[in-house]
């Protein structure tokens, strides 16, 4: 009688031993890929606007990831606090989870009008003309930034408090859920801000005093006296810069290929939870991962693979299961809402291949930002989760197009 030797044991005594965890982790990324349907059903609506406003699409992906980046990095280091016995939910500033909160709000205001001058000039730089101004994008970047992440912050903190509650592993939910909240309200408030864009006299004015909130915002972080919000800010903003203007490509990469996806409209329906879970797999390994750093059950410095092994095979599984559904479920809503559709298997072939790609990508980085991060003395729920979800978006932006030239989709 045959039985499973190797990886096949290893797999089938992983499923076994981490059925809390597989189930964990697959439902809050199911919920997120339902939840991004609504982001994608918006994008793939507006498809006027984004003619109308030519370098808005480049915007999205950044600050939708931005969102993601800064609350999914807040959920990371919640959770820590929650592993370590220290979260305590308080309505005191100076408090571990007050400052959290503070620092992720003020990050939100400086990096809204950050991403607004990087895309102005990355589109500049990049060769795309006749697009909107940067006054423009300060009024779409910056006031669809504070709307939501308002809700964010709110949700990322419920989350946080319900799974100290109940029992679950922060690691396995907060990425997920917490970035696809992200894209579900960024992305409406975006094009809600966009109603003030190109209005003479009101434009200037909304955009001069957006571009004031965040220079505030940024001296109020670089000179807090508050030591977790100082230290939560320095580590955190060349870090978000980076990987904002990565987010930033990965929108000229779409913005390139605007045609492809507005002759199928159910493929810009993909995007949004595409890049969401590519970004929420490599978040949950390196929420993982950083706890494992932080508790010290996992040594930076004599680094075996076998260490991690399990956590990567879980990252594969949840995979697996992740972008047949969105295939699946892309088409099936853009078929509800008469979208066009390449059909419903060439978009699970589209969605299974770039999702290999992506995730094999997102297990990279996830795994050198947490190792080196922490060898240099960073914590890495600072680094992690933002570095790995914008790495994501170019690299799953860069698999979601090769998907599309393997195929001919055009």
């Amino acid at each position: 009688m045959w039985r499973p030797r190797g990886p096949f044991r290893r797999l089938r005594r992983l499923v076994r031993d981490e059925r809390r965890t597989l189930v964990e982790g697959v439902g809050a990324l199911l919920i997120s890929s339902g939840g991004d349907l609504l982001a994608g059903l918006t994008l793939g609506s507006v498809t006027h606007t984004l003619d109308r406003l030519p370098g808005l699409l480049v915007l999205v992906p950044a600050a939708i990831g931005m969102r993601g980046n800064i609350f999914g990095a807040l959920g990371s280091r919640l959770g820590t606090l929650a592993h370590t016995g220290q979260y305590r939910l308080s309505r005191r500033l100076d408090s571990p989870v007050g400052q959290n909160m503070a620092a992720s709000v003020l990050l939100s205001m400086v990096l809204s009008v950050a991403l607004a001058v990087i895309a102005k000039a990355v589109m500049e730089v990049m060769g795309l003309r006749h697009t909107i101004s940067v006054a423009d994008l300060l009024v779409v970047s910056v006031l669809g930034g504070v709307l939501s992440s308002l809700v964010v912050l709110s949700l990322t903190v419920g989350v946080a408090s319900a799974s100290v509650r109940r029992g679950w592993d922060l690691d396995n939910v907060a990425s997920p859920i917490v970035t696809a909240a992200g894209d579900i309200v960024t992305l409406p408030a975006l094009f809600i801000s966009t109603v003030l864009v190109r209005v003479d006299l009101v434009t200037p004015v909304v955009a001069a005093l957006c571009a004031a909130v965040g220079i505030a915002a940024l001296v109020s972080l670089l000179r807090s006296h508050l030591e977790l919000l100082h230290r939560i800010a320095i580590e955190s903003l060349p870090v978000l810069l980076i990987a904002g203007t990565v987010d930033i490509v990965a929108g000229v990469t779409i913005e390139n290929r605007l045609n492809t996806f507005a002759a199928f409209p159910a493929l810009l329906v993909m995007v949004p939870p595409f890049l969401e879970d590519s970004g929420a797999l490599g978040g949950i390994l390196s929420a993982r991962l950083g706890s494992k750093l932080n508790l010290g059950t996992l040594d930076a410095r004599n680094f075996r693979w076998a260490d991690i092994a399990d956590d990567v095979y879980l990252t594969y599984l949840f995979a697996i299961v992740v972008f047949v559904m969105v295939g699946v479920s892309s088409n099936l809503v853009s078929t509800i809402v008469d979208l066009a559709s390449p059909g419903v298997l060439r978009m699970i072939e589209i969605a299974v291949i770039a999702g290999f790609g992506a995730t094999t990508a997102a297990v990279a980085v996830a795994v050198a930002t947490s190792l080196v991060t922490y060898r240099i003395g960073l914590d890495p729920d600072n680094h992690g989760i933002p570095m790995v979800t914008s790495s994501l978006d170019l690299f799953g932006a860069g698999a979601l197009i090769g998907a599309l030239v393997l195929l001919h989709v055009h």
